[in-house]
This record gives C-alpha cells, sequence and structure tokens, in this order.
C-alpha cells in the first residue's frame, strides 16, 4: 500500500517520470541496471527479507555507480544511517517522520548532486567517522585516493575542526590547509564540506594496503 501511495504522489508530480516499482533486492538491482534511472529509491526492507534494501544499495554502487539512490527507512533506528551512507546511499530519508513533500524535495536535492540528511542523521554520521582510525578513502579497486596527509585533513575536519584548528594540530599554515581541501574536493569530486564528510565514511577502509598515494 505504502509503494503505491509513493506511485502515486510521484505520478502527480510534474517533474518526476516512475519508470518502475520492485519489490525485492534483485528485482531492484535488474531495473536499475535495464533503465538506468536517475535516482532510485529503495526501502530499507523489501520483500525478501529485513534490511535487503541495504544488499541492493551495495549491489547498485558496483554495478551502476552513476545512479543516484536514497534509502527509505521506516524508524530512526541507531546505526542504519551510517550503513547507509557506507553502502553509497546520496540520501537518506525517516518515512514516518517526513511528508511527501520532504520526499520530493530529497529526490530533488540527490538528482542535483547534493546529500540528503537531517541534522541529527549528520551528526550520527560524523561520530561514526570521528571514530574511524587510521582512516583510508579508496576507489572500488582499493587504491588509495588522498595522501597521508591529506587524510589527516579529513580526519580533523570530520572531528568538527575548523582550518585554523585544523593548521595548528598539524603544524601547517591556514592557508596550506586551504589548498589540501581545494585538492581533495576537486579529487574527490565534492563541493562542501559536509558531502566530503559523507564521501570519505562511504569509502572508508580500515586495513592496510599497498600501493597508492604517499604524501
Amino acid at each position: 500500500m505504502a509503494r503505491e501511495l509513493l506511485m502515486g504522489a510521484f505520478q502527480r508530480h510534474r517533474h518526476f517520470h516512475v519508470s518502475d516499482s520492485v519489490v525485492t533486492a534483485q528485482e531492484v538491482v535488474d531495473a536499475v541496471k535495464a533503465k538506468s534511472p536517475d535516482v532510485a529509491l529503495i526501502t530499507a526492507s523489501l520483500a525478501d527479507g529485513p534490511l535487503s534494501g541495504f544488499g541492493a544499495l551495495r549491489q547498485i554502487r558496483e554495478c551502476a555507480p552513476d545512479v543516484k539512490t536514497v534509502i527509505l527507512l521506516n524508524g530512526p533506528e541507531q546505526n542504519l544511517v551510517v550503513d547507509a551512507f557506507r553502502a553509497g546511499a546520496r540520501g537518506v530519508l525517516v518515512l514516518s517522520s517526513s511528508s511527501v513533500k520532504s520526499l520530493c524535495r530529497c529526490v530533488e536535492q540527490v538528482h542535483a548532486g547534493q546529500i540528503w540528511a537531517s541534522s541529527a542523521e549528520l551528526s550520527e554520521v560524523m561520530e561514526a567517522f570521528a571514530q574511524l582510525a587510521p582512516m583510508r578513502v579508496v576507489n572500488a579497486d582499493g587504491m588509495r585516493l588522498l595522501t597521508k596527509r591529506e587524510e589527516d585533513v579529513v580526519r580533523l575536519l570530520a572531528e568538527g575542526m575548523q582550518n585554523r584548528e585544523i593548521a595548528k594540530e598539524l603544524s601547517l599554515s591556514e592557508h596550506t590547509v586551504k589548498n589540501y581541501l581545494f585538492h581533495i574536493f576537486d579529487k574527490l569530486g565534492v563541493s562542501s564540506r559536509v558531502e566530503l564528510v559523507l564521501y570519505a565514511v562511504s569509502s572508508t577502509k580500515r586495513s592496510p594496503v599497498s600501493g597508492g598515494q604517499t604524501e
């Protein structure tokens, strides 16, 4: 019933076109491969089991990385927000506390390349990120995308430090920190500090590897 209501709401919105509606994780992945939607809305629990939507998220990230995904949670369940961004979601929306208008706005923002999450959800992500040490931002092949010093800058930024504080912590000038951030944004294709942190959370690996970039 909820799926039918959502479909009806989107079909009444002149900016949206619903390309398909399916109920299992495999059907979601198959539909994304076949139709390449701009944005895929995925409920956390599909017909094939609790949290099966997260499996679909991870598969889409591997097979169709250009498709932007939004995960729909039934409630503000602890840890699921962090798991969603790690699985590749660009937006997280809690249905029990959101309106259809909010959902439409979420889709529009994610389609435009933005991250969608509430301030409480972002705080949860930031806290989880701060606990990752050491951290490495890697691509799909496991290669490091940032130098060790750039990773240090991102880690301190995620802890809530401003440029001046990061400079002091790393014994750098504030101008150098700004240059690091400029190059990090360029490398990762992000445009804001929040988007940078969410990107890093979704790409972080904790086990050591050989190769990649060095300072």
